[in-house]
């Protein structure tokens, strides 16, 4: 992790934000940072910089995480690494999405259902039990339905993040009574590189911002 210098204190928030170098993690990142240190993971190294020069400019702070989320042994560096430094994360955002081509069933591509799988679910089932020790009783886990599952051509992706948020589901009722909190919402439709290839030629414009969708994420919060 690339740690950026910052006055913090054992008080100081954590936010863990996976997926964070695009999108709606990389807006979400920007709008927490005032009242979180975000530590921001994603594969894209000049993404999480940018991120991160945004934040700064705004006065907050981050730490870089450039780390595949499906390496079991960089995810476990991670929350090692975290528990080593502040002890607790107290929101985690998770946003890591593989958008797989729009494809018919009898065209699956074995490579491209494992990508999918890999990232989408597999990833998820791995993070839940490094996280949830960090979050403890009070923290507070937020996923992010997209429910495509059983439409035409939308196999891969479909199935892969259902699988995601019926963990996620199940989590929730496991955790309502003890903690920690977890969150499910459904965000707006925005101009991101995920939903371009799902709906190429679409009028951009019309659609919801990152910024204002993360608005309206944390406002539902």
């Amino acid at each position: 992790m690339s740690v950026q210098t910052a006055c913090m204190t054992d008080q100081t928030k954590i936010a863990l934000v996976t997926g964070a170098s695009r999108g709606l993690g990389a807006a979400l990142a920007e709008a927490l940072a005032p009242q979180y240190h975000i530590v921001a993971v994603a594969r894209t190294t000049g993404g999480l910089e940018e991120l991160d020069d945004r934040i700064q400019a705004k006065g907050g702070t981050a730490t870089l995480a450039p780390m595949d989320i499906t390496d079991p042994d960089a995810m476990a560096t991670l929350c090692r690494g975290i528990h080593d430094r502040w002890g607790k994360v107290d929101l985690w955002v998770h946003t890591a999405i593989h958008s797989s081509a729009l494809t018919p069933a009898h065209f699956v591509d074995p490579k491209e259902w494992t990508k999918a799988f890999s990232t989408n679910a597999t990833a998820t089932s791995v993070l839940i039990p490094y996280v949830a020790p960090l979050l403890g009783e009070e923290g507070h886990a937020v996923f992010f339905d997209d429910p495509r599952a059983g439409e035409k051509f939308y196999g891969i992706y479909g199935a892969t993040k259902a699988a995601q948020i019926s963990l996620a589901r199940s989590w929730a009722a496991e955790t309502e009574r003890t903690g920690p909190r977890v969150s499910i919402v459904e965000p707006a439709a925005m101009p991101t590189a995920v939903r371009a290839r799902f709906h190429p030629g679409e009028d951009r414009e019309a659609l919801t911002s990152p910024a204002d969708a993360a608005a309206e994420v944390l406002a539902k919060l």
